[in-house]
């Protein structure tokens, strides 16, 4: 009677590689459909956002609908909130840029005579500014605003996924409690994703809007110009992970040296370092802690990655991306498990 081999064992490597090639096909699918995917994720990371109020009505006894509905409310007047200011804020910006193209023409000028003192020829110092074109960063600014708001505006398509999420989520969560005797490690999993992700977008939220007023107000004591746009600037950039700072700090730094001079813009600069500082360095991840279990490599990898595939909205939604390609793909299979250190830095 013949022996039956044993099975196969491959290499993690090997596994990684397939891995790696598999997520290559999907992202590429995701990116030529990012119009779609954009929204979908949108959805998909809100709706996941208000389990706990979710939970709470639940428990509460209350209808089926209403489980469903009251949450779907709160997100859609979030929404609509974040659309009306971006739009606005987009106008202003518009309404701003063409103003200052005279004083950005001559502080190119300037910068060009100041380096060509320290042995810079001409050609050089043009070449410089040509690769980091002033003319182009308010209009960047704008394009990232404008980019969110064309994912917001996709109201029809962003409702109907909010809608049957909302509706579907009241029943999955039961049926995730009778799954979970027969496969505890996924149900365990998408859980700890879900309760990660809501604490990680609270403390977020939370510490961008106390960030965004204090560069408001910092902003407005200085005579930096709308000081409201940079203030919601700087509360979407809070979302980015690493260099949101930098992103929202750039702008506003650039335009009270055209408007006020460079002593206005070191104000700006400091400021802005002092608020990151305390409040995003110092005291958020004293709140926010480990809740998505990513490196800082990981999650600046996160951060390009999800542009590339759904541009602008992929750098607000990279962190709780990829913590919920790890909850589906990885915690819940004890021969990946070994990847999470890796990924954690921890």
């Amino acid at each position: 009677m013949p022996v039956a081999s044993p099975p196969r064992r491959y290499a993690p490597g090997y596994i990684l590689l397939l891995g790696i090639a598999a997520a290559v096909v999907v992202l590429a699918g995701l990116r030529a459909v990012s119009s779609v995917a954009g929204p979908f994720f949108l959805a998909l990371v809100l709706t996941v956002a208000v389990t706990p109020l979710r939970a709470m009505l639940m428990r509460r006894g209350l209808p089926y609908l209403v489980a469903a509905l009251v949450p779907l409310v709160v997100v859609l007047l979030g929404l609509l909130a974040m659309a009306v200011s971006l739009a606005l804020s987009g106008a202003r910006l518009a309404a701003l840029i063409p103003g200052y193209a005279t004083e950005l023409s001559q502080s190119g000028d300037q910068i060009i005579e100041l380096v060509t003192r320290f042995g810079v020829t001409t050609a050089e110092a043009q070449q410089f500014l040509a690769a980091f074109d002033f003319n182009r960063l308010l209009p960047y600014v704008q394009s990232f605003m404008n980019g969110l708001l064309g994912a917001l505006s996709s109201v029809v398509l962003v409702v109907i996924l909010l809608y049957g999420m909302s509706l579907d989520a009241v029943g999955l969560s039961r049926a995730m409690d009778r799954l979970s005797d027969e496969r505890p490690e996924l149900v365990a999993a998408l859980r700890d994703y879900a309760r990660g992700t809501y604490r990680y977008l609270l403390v977020t939220t939370a510490f961008g809007l106390i960030v965004a007023v204090l560069d408001v107000g910092a902003l407005v004591w200085l005579g930096v110009p709308a000081p409201l746009v940079w203030g919601l600037l700087s509360f979407i950039t809070n979302y980015i992970p690493n260099v949101g700072f930098v992103i929202g700090l750039v702008p506003p730094a650039m335009l009270a040296w055209l408007e006020s001079g460079w002593v206005t813009a070191v104000w700006v600069i400091v400021f802005y370092s002092v608020i990151n500082f305390v409040l995003q360095s110092l005291v958020q991840p004293k709140f926010a802690g480990g809740t998505v279990g990513l490196s800082i490599t990981a999650t600046l990898l996160s951060l390009v990655l999800w542009s590339l595939v759904i541009g602008p909205l992929g750098a607000i939604l990279a962190v709780p991306l990829s913590a919920l390609a790890l909850a589906l793909f990885v915690d819940p299979d004890p021969g990946k498990r070994w990847l999470r250190p890796l990924l954690s830095g921890h």
